[in-house]
């Protein structure tokens, strides 16, 4: 092949490519670009960016059975159940399964930063105690033994912006403080109330010294405020790596009591943390313009028996993935509770507790001459055996 020949092949090759295209033109779009979602590590595990925003946002919850044993005083069983057949009373299982939908959101602001929480709970599973006790029978008839989709709850939808939160959420009394241990049962002998809509104030000096403030509305019969001034809680808490001193007082504008907590944390060891919680209140109104007799002598905080109660208890971590928990539980009216519990990590995200309670009913009774009555003491135990699947 000479040169020629080359650049006559070339020439030809070049036409009629030229003549394709100007026959039929393609045109390629260009691709749309993809939008990822992105990682916010701002606030924790589980956070992403809300496309198009500065929001980071955490969407998870909790999947639950609870399988309770054991006599209905303990919160553990159902009792006096109707047999089909013959018309006899049994005992059961006090079953309860619940479908938890959580969702946290953070957002830096120039006034610091912007929170949010919420937590919706679905429950279905029959209720406890027995039947015809006049507490659990529901609207339609059917008694408190018998399973069925029960209520569903907003149990927080909370607003902060630095230090300052709105909205639902559980009291002061009891966050800012702190529950009464790793148990499932931990209000055998009650140590206040929980859900109410809050103004609260967190204020962190930084080393160790807290504090918050928090006008709450309260929940109930005994608690919702009646007029426009709303219950009162303080509390202070001093945190160190051996543990913390936290006091709390809170004003009930129903009955005009006050009630207080003091608690101490100790981490004994690295597998080994004790608390002991002590609560005091006063009760000169708490006896009158309610029809509920279990509520008679407690106000919204003060719930237990008398003026005085105690709880104590801990955690032993045996390993990484199994705990073994406690509380005792006593107060002025001579209630007794205790409770113990193994909670073991099958995998990551999946835990089965298994608990026994036991509960001594001291003097709680009520006659119609408005005077309190030593009640004939009462022993009841109980076990719960749960599994929870956390996301």
């Amino acid at each position: 092949m000479n040169i020629k020949s080359l650049l006559l092949g070339s020439a030809a090759a070049l036409i009629a490519v030229s003549g394709a295209r100007a026959a039929d033109a393609v045109v390629v779009a260009e691709p749309e670009p993809a939008e990822y979602v992105k990682i916010c590590d701002v606030y924790g595990a589980g956070y992403f960016y809300i496309p198009g925003t500065e929001t980071c946002l955490r969407i998870g919850g909790y999947v639950r059975e609870d399988i309770g044993v054991g006599d209905a005083g303990s919160f553990d069983g159902v009792n006096h159940v109707t047999d089909h057949q013959n018309g006899d009373d049994n005992s059961t299982y006090w079953k309860n399964t619940r479908f938890t939908l959580k969702t946290w959101t953070g957002q830096e602001t120039e006034l610091g930063t912007l929170k949010t929480y919420t937590e919706y709970r679905i429950n279905f599973g029959n209720s406890y105690g027995d039947y015809d006790d006049g507490h659990t029978i529901a609207a339609n008839g059917a008694g408190g033994w018998q399973a069925r989709n029960k209520g569903s709850a907003l149990e927080f939808a909370w607003i902060q912006l630095g230090g300052l939160r709105v909205g639902a959420d559980e009291s002061a009394f009891d966050t800012f403080i702190g529950y009464a241990g790793n148990v499932i049962n931990d209000t055998i002998v009650p140590y206040g109330n929980f859900q109410t809509n809050v103004i609260q104030y967190y204020f962190d000096a930084g080393n160790g010294l807290s504090a918050v403030v928090s006008l709450e509305e309260g929940s109930g019969e005994v608690g919702t405020i009646d007029s426009y001034v709303p219950h009162v809680v303080g509390g202070l808490k001093y945190t160190q790596g051996w543990g913390a001193i936290t006091g709390v007082v809170s004003y009930d504008s129903n009955y005009e009591e006050v009630a207080g907590k003091v608690r101490l944390d100790v981490n004994a060891t690295n597998e080994l943390s004790l608390f002991l919680m002590a609560g005091y209140g006063t009760d000169d109104n708490l006896n009158d313009h309610t029809n509920n007799i279990d509520a008679l002598g407690r106000g919204f905080y003060k719930q237990w028996g008398g003026n005085w109660a105690l709880w104590g208890g801990g955690t032993y971590k045996f390993n990484e993935k199994t705990s073994f928990n406690l509380q005792a539980s006593y107060d002025d009216w001579k209630d007794i509770g205790v409770a113990a519990n193994v909670a073991y990590t099958v995998v990551p995200g999946l835990t089965v507790t298994a608990e026994v309670d036991w509960q001594q009913v001291g003097q709680k009774a009520f006659d119609n001459d408005s005077a309190w009555v030593l009640a004939t003491k009462k022993n009841n135990v109980g076990g719960l055996l749960r599994f929870q699947r956390d996301f």
